[in-house]
């Protein structure tokens, strides 16, 4: 059997999705929406010996495997891929089709991380931090945009523009935090800064940022200088445990939870209570997974090999329970899945848009694990296979006094 042949056994006709092979085959559909390339026999060895979606990736990032149309609208006709359409007379051929080659691991791709070290202590935390962060601010520039945030916007409306999204999101979470002038706030894993100067600026507040990323920390500690905000702003190369300052108003931690393990949240939550001093307010922004039911850590799934090395996700109910174990009063949460899916099109987009830019400045490979970790991303959100939650607590003063007024009900649109 040929080998496009054995792939569209796999993949239905209806599927919209068409096959080429280095053996010179090609199956599928008339006019497929999107075409998928197998240029070398190593993408099978690959497929073969990882027959999920780390094999797949690995030949991609290699540039053995080719997709043909738009990454996010092929992901849409690969997954969910349920095989009850293959027949035992299927799987036979199959079996033929690739015989021996699953027994043939090739080396993975370089840009496949291997980290050294106890899971979550400082050293790898830094290492696996470095692994994605440190990539090229240039790059990163190009995908993000002038806001320079990579974390979920909040869209006013589905037409608004990334950059007037990310200006919300900071000032939503600001809101939710209740800012005022001559505050201070600290903000854990505070990427570009971003966060940080919007609370400067905008509210008044003196904050702090802390980042395990050298370059980011740099690039934002230039940006405080260029928007003249020293003095009101500050961001440190630096992991959150080792921050000295003690009764910060308020707490943001804006993508960093995932990061950080869930054997690990309680010492976490812990750390930002005992940060603010009474009625202080931490926000916890974050990707979940729906619920709990399935396994938080990933290790052999493409996003964890190449793109977040130890990152883990709990579902929400988990976080908060944790949250609230640390002493905080839960006042409000939310889910902003639709948010994070349109985000994630916008950086998509911004990518294709620079792409030969982005080659010339990380490398191919590099810029083919965004463009697939990305696209996969988006439809995760879409699909609700993961989501994004920030949640509000309070460390209650005396008397169980919150600080928070009587608005009810009306408490996400007073937000």
């Amino acid at each position: 059997m040929k080998l496009a042949e054995a792939f569209s056994l796999i993949v239905p006709a209806e599927r919209g999705v068409g096959f080429i092979a280095y053996d010179g085959s090609t199956s599928g559909p008339a006019d497929p929406a999107v075409t998928l390339e197998v240029r070398t026999p190593r993408a099978v060895e690959y497929i073969a010996s990882s027959p999920n979606q780390l094999g797949l990736a690995r030949a991609y990032v290699a540039g053995d495997l080719e997709i043909h149309g738009d990454a996010y609208a092929a992901l849409q006709r690969l997954y969910p891929m349920p095989l009850d359409h293959v027949t035992t007379g299927d799987k036979i051929k199959l079996a033929r089709t690739f015989a021996g080659k699953a027994l043939k691991r090739p080396t993975p791709p370089p840009q496949e991380a291997v980290l050294k070290g106890g899971r979550h202590s400082k050293r790898r935390d830094a290492e696996a931090i470095h692994h994605h962060y440190d990539v090229s601010n240039l790059f990163y520039s190009w995908v993000l945009g002038p806001s320079m945030a990579y974390t979920c916007a909040v869209f006013p409306d589905a037409d608004a523009s990334l950059e007037t999204a990310q200006y919300n999101k900071f000032d939503l979470v600001c809101r939710k935090l209740g800012l005022q002038p001559g505050m201070t706030l600290l903000d854990i894993g505070c990427g570009w800064g971003g966060m940080v100067m919007h609370a400067a600026e905008h509210y008044g507040v003196k904050a702090i940022g802390v980042t395990l990323s050298k370059e980011q920390a740099a690039f934002a500690q230039n940006a405080i200088k260029e928007r003249g905000l020293e003095g009101r702003a500050e961001v440190r190369f630096s992991d959150y445990r080792d921050v000295p300052e003690s009764n910060f108003d308020a707490i943001s931690s804006i993508g960093l939870t995932e990061h950080i393990g869930r054997e690990n949240y309680p010492s976490y939550f812990a750390f930002g209570y005992s940060k603010l001093k009474p009625l202080g307010r931490m926000l916890n922004h974050t990707i979940t997974r729906p619920d709990d039911s399935e396994q938080s850590y990933y290790k052999n799934g493409f996003i964890n090999r190449y793109v977040f090395p130890d990152g883990e996700l709990s579902g929400p109910a988990h976080i908060m329970s944790v949250m609230n174990t640390a002493g905080f009063e839960i006042r409000h949460e939310e889910n902003l899945r639709e948010h994070y899916a349109l985000t994630l099109k916008y950086w998509c987009e911004n990518l294709e848009n620079h792409w030969d830019e982005a080659v010339a400045e990380a490398g191919l490979g590099t810029a083919r694990v965004w463009r697939l970790y990305m696209a996969a991303s988006r439809l995760g959100f879409d699909l609700n296979t993961i989501q994004l939650h920030q949640t509000l607590g309070v460390k209650l003063g005396e008397g169980g006094v919150s600080g928070f007024p009587y608005r009810g009900a009306a408490i996400p649109a007073a937000f």
